[in-house]
């Protein structure tokens, strides 16, 4: 028979589910808005950015529209739209104000334990590639936040830029690449258990691992969350004025187990993912930068092909990928169940459609999950020619649930991004969906800061947003002096440029 300790209700002013990136962020965030806040984080696993934030579960780029060919899609009339890769641009600068403002606490430690500066290249290959390249680098270099970016077609300039990926190659292949020095790789793992740290030195501030919430229910004009250890079966309920759903795939089942009205018609659609890595140092140290080519006709946005440069602990490896796969897990620790216990009335009819009009998206995934490792070494020799077989293993990535809406043409649609989730009243919150998240996370939770909490954004709170954020999205945007210098402030606090006689250099 399971022990059910049963404790008082506690009351605290905030609950966070999930400890990773988006939970620590918010937490942080608010707690530097307010430090008398009482706040809460519960995780089901026994440590922080155990699932999506985990260094080897994403490819650590620091998304900033700077080699993400489908952040600008090519119309039909060979025009390409910029506009979402300015929009990432900025929100990922938004990011490095936020830690900047933290790296100059001082008890943060150093910068370059979650980001170091990596260049981002975009590759193509063929004439119809060419020209798109061309044009994306010719709209693109027009904006102050991508001057720096530069075009190639010589080939020796390209064995500058990606020695790795040019000995082997024929002689009379047609490619072509652009770069931009200022790109990072970021590990969102020592970044989230930073802020996790940093959180709980905080005054009525704590995280608790193995934790599972188990009820999610209205008291008055906030929540009750039951919350039960995994380890010894006690139960504690939970009293909060606001709750933050930021728990990856499992975000889902727990919006669904509120019962908010803006919950109803959402469904999830999880991909998994696999890459292949390197650890060898003679390889690893030809190879420095993050490189991104064009996703194969049909496949979603998320595998997108590219070859990158990480940094984890110190320590230097190559990943390619991602490939693809589908599992019915909602998280990499999770339930086969998990996507069957997510249909509801309400969301079957979109689910459904979205089955009946994605059928090459679903035969794509079990395509990429019956692979085989000479078949996926082939995906990597298109970038690396002479990569050998006995250098790379198969590393298995996180989840990623994809959203499912109600759509009223088409009865539902499947939507690869974020979507921010919240009550009417603004006391739960909950983020689905996924890339680019983590890099966007700031700007992602400010969002949600202003819709949940308005009357504070504008009075109270007013003042220290503008001490930790100088410039927002829409100024970066609009305002290239500004922008050129809040991001070199932030740089320079991150340790990712060295100033020399004024000049601004890449450290």
């Amino acid at each position: 028979m399971e022990t059910r300790y049963m404790a008082h209700n506690e009351a605290v002013d905030v609950v966070l589910v999930g400890a990773g990136i988006m939970s620590a962020t918010l937490a942080v965030l608010l707690k530097e808005l307010d430090p008398t806040l009482k706040v809460e984080v519960v995780e089901l696993m026994d440590s922080g950015a155990a699932e999506s934030s985990n260094p080897w579960n994403n490819a650590g780029t620091g998304h900033a529209g700077l080699c993400e060919l489908n952040y600008t899609p090519q119309a039909a009339d060979g025009s390409v739209d910029i506009k979402k890769a300015v929009q990432i641009n900025a929100q990922f600068e938004v990011s490095k104000q936020f830690w900047a403002y933290l790296a100059r606490l001082g008890d943060f430690g150093p910068a370059k334990d979650f980001i170091n500066p990596i260049p981002h290249l975009s590759y193509v290959e063929g004439d119809k590639g060419i020209a798109f390249l061309k044009k994306r680098h010719e709209m693109l270099s027009q904006h102050h936040a991508f001057a720096s970016m530069e075009y190639t077609e010589d080939k020796a300039k390209m064995v500058e830029w990606m020695p790795l990926m040019m000995p082997g190659r024929p002689a009379d292949q047609h490619i072509a690449a652009t770069r931009v020095q200022g790109g990072t790789d970021v590990n969102f793992g020592a970044l989230t258990n930073k802020l996790l740290a940093h959180l709980a030195r905080a005054p009525d501030a704590q995280v608790k691992y193995c934790k599972k919430v188990t009820g999610l229910s209205r008291q008055g004009s906030g929540w009750r969350v039951n919350v039960k250890d995994v380890n010894n079966g006690e139960s504690r309920d939970i009293d909060a004025r606001f709750v933050f759903l930021g728990a990856g795939g499992a975000a889902l089942p727990l919006l669904q187990l509120s019962g908010i009205e803006e919950s109803k018609g959402f469904g999830g659609f999880p991909v998994s993912g696999q890459w292949l890595r390197c650890d060898k140092p003679e390889v690893v140290e030809r190879h420095q930068a993050k490189v991104y080519s064009q996703a194969a006709v049909g496949s979603p946005p998320m595998s997108v092909p590219h070859l990158d440069t990480r940094v984890v602990d110190g320590k230097k490896s190559l990943l390619f990928g991602p490939y693809a796969g589908f599992t019915t897990k909602f998280l990499k620790h999770g339930s086969f169940l998990d996507l069957p216990m997510s249909v509801r009335a309400g969301n079957i009819g979109p689910m459904l459609a979205v089955a009946r009009d994605n059928m090459d998206l679903t035969k794509y995934l079990v395509n990429e999950v019956r692979q085989s490792m000479d078949q996926r070494l082939e995906s990597l020799r298109r970038f690396y020619p002479e990569a050998k077989a006995e250098d790379w293993r198969l590393e298995v990535a996180g989840q990623r649930v994809q959203i499912i809406k109600k759509d009223p043409k088409k009865g539902g649609v499947l939507q690869f991004g974020t979507e921010l989730v919240s009550a009417k009243d603004g006391s739960l919150a909950a983020l689905l969906g996924a890339s680019p998240g983590a890099s966007v996370t700031v700007s992602i939770m400010l969002e949600l800061i202003e819709r949940c909490f308005p009357e504070q954004t504008r009075t109270t709170w007013a003042a220290k947003l503008a001490e930790i954020f100088p410039a927002r999205e829409k100024a970066l945007q609009t305002d290239a002096e500004l922008y050129r210098r809040v991001s070199t402030q932030s740089s320079e606090a991150l340790d990712l440029v060295a100033r020399t006689d004024g000049a601004q250099h890449y450290a």
